[in-house]
């Protein structure tokens, strides 16, 4: 049984059956069945399903919206803005998809050689609760215009949000069981990822679920694509404007209260301008307006659940314990739902937690650096790799920094790090590998293959 509560009032919405074995199989089967008839289908063909769905996911935001705010707690103006990006992803790739998957001529001996790029079959997608929407557009834009079916376990809290997306492809003319939602607990993933005709598998979530599913698949021998969270570093250097900077830096760290793997999550600032960075960060941050998420003036909403919220909590006091310094925030505010304030941590060294794990929340982690080498260092000292960015007034070694020195698949200069349906998307280390979104994204999950003509 799958049950979404509403965190903003912790009371129970709805409950849902889980899938039997059977049924699994038999959804896999079928969606099998469809590529089959998909794959040889033209790519005008598959832009008018994609822009279809394109035009529902516009025509229906504020439902979708008003969803998430009740499985998860988004607020609704965040809401709003997730359904118009899965709109444009799906907008892209319709544009872009046949350009990405041209045959690519390369010369050789051979009459004619060229490399293919063609669909591998049933393409699991394990997806996350904070971007419910958006996590799986952006799987599913480019694995359907490649010519792929997709088979969808959402996170257990958010099964109407599951439905709902399987709703639009049904809506938009996709073929039958092309795109499947199973409703299944993240304790029966093994099951899915065995399935002999799951050909490959994304996951969007946490380090222990990345390393699960991909020893799963790796004994299988079936390519994965991961992406497993962040702890992002921003550095703010001596001739950073910090005006800009501290309001890229409160955007950023309280985008989906605080519940981002690209969140800015450890601020390293040399010691010059860190007091004034420090009191500004602190001043914007504590005039966020936190409350129910359904509201139009709501900026910041409950955690996603309760025990999410409680980890934060505890990785906030361990800090403190640790001789963190609490400037803002730092307690669970009294009343119901999973609630948790902006809150900004100062003097944070390493082997405290806002250091050295992933604050999923709303905690700012400010760490004082003497010069720009020990902000270098202090940034990539993580096990992370997703995104970093870094502010100063001297665009060159700003993008110096980013493009040679910081060691995450997104560096941004003089701006908070985002996703974006042009660029690719993922990271490194520890937090995962493969790509997502762009020419790349479209192509992780087909055969690239090379085919020599004597």
């Amino acid at each position: 049984m799958l049950t979404a509560i509403n965190p903003a009032t912790g009371k129970i919405i709805q409950t849902y059956e889980e899938d039997g074995a059977q049924e699994v199989a038999d959804k896999i089967t079928a969606a099998h069945q469809a590529f089959l008839s998909w794959r040889e289908t033209t790519f005008p063909q598959r832009v008018e399903k994609l822009r279809n769905a394109s035009q529902i996911l516009s025509n229906k935001k504020e439902e979708y919206a008003a969803l998430m705010a009740r499985e998860m707690g988004k607020p609704i103006r965040d809401g709003r803005a997730e359904i118009e990006k899965c709109a444009w992803v799906c907008d892209y790739y319709a544009d872009n998809a046949l350009t990405a998957l041209q045959p690519e001529i390369i010369e050789t001996d051979a009459r004619i050689s060229y490399i293919s790029f063609t669909p591998l079959g049933a393409i699991l997608a394990i997806m996350p609760w904070n971007y419910p929407f958006w996590q799986v557009f952006r799987f599913a834009a480019p694995a359907l215009m490649a010519g792929n079916a997709a088979v969808l376990k959402h996170a257990s809290n958010v099964p109407g949000c599951s439905l709902a997306i399987e709703g639009v492809f049904k809506a938009a003319g996709f073929p039958d069981k092309l795109f499947q939602n199973v409703l299944l607990s993240s304790q029966s993933v093994d099951l899915l990822v065995a399935q002999p005709l799951i050909r490959a598998v994304t996951l969007t979530g946490s380090l222990s679920a990345g390393r699960a599913v991909a020893a799963g698949a790796g004994n299988l021998l079936k390519k994965t694509v991961l992406e497993l969270g962040g702890s992002d570093p921003y550095i703010i250097l001596e001739d950073a404007d910090l005006k800009k900077a501290v309001k890229a830096c409160v955007t950023s760290r309280l985008l989906n209260s605080g519940q981002s793997c690209i969140a800015a999550k450890r601020f390293v600032v040399v010691e010059a301008v860190r007091k004034k960075f420090e009191d500004m960060l602190i001043t914007q941050m504590e005039e966020k307006q936190m409350g129910n998420p359904l509201e139009e003036d709501t900026e910041i909403g409950p955690q996603a659940s309760f025990e999410l919220r409680d980890n934060l909590q505890r990785q906030v006091a361990r800090s403190i314990e640790a001789g963190a310094r609490c400037h803002l925030g730092g307690r669970i505010p009294p009343g119901d739902g999973a609630f948790y304030p902006p809150t900004v941590l100062g003097n944070v060294k390493k082997g405290m937690p806002a250091y050295d794990e992933e604050t999923f929340g709303p905690v700012a982690a400010v760490i004082a650096v003497k010069d720009e080498a020990e902000a270098i260092r202090v940034a990539n000292d993580t096990a992370f790799g997703l995104g970093a960015a870094v502010f100063t007034e001297d665009v060159a070694r700003g993008e110096r920094i980013a493009a040679k020195e910081l060691e995450a698949g997104s560096c941004f200069v003089n701006a908070f790090v985002k996703s974006d349906p042009r660029l690719p998307f993922g990271g490194i280390k520890q937090s995962g590998y493969g790509r997502e979104l762009s020419h790349y994204g479209i192509k992780e999950f087909t055969n690239i293959k090379t085919v020599y003509v004597a």
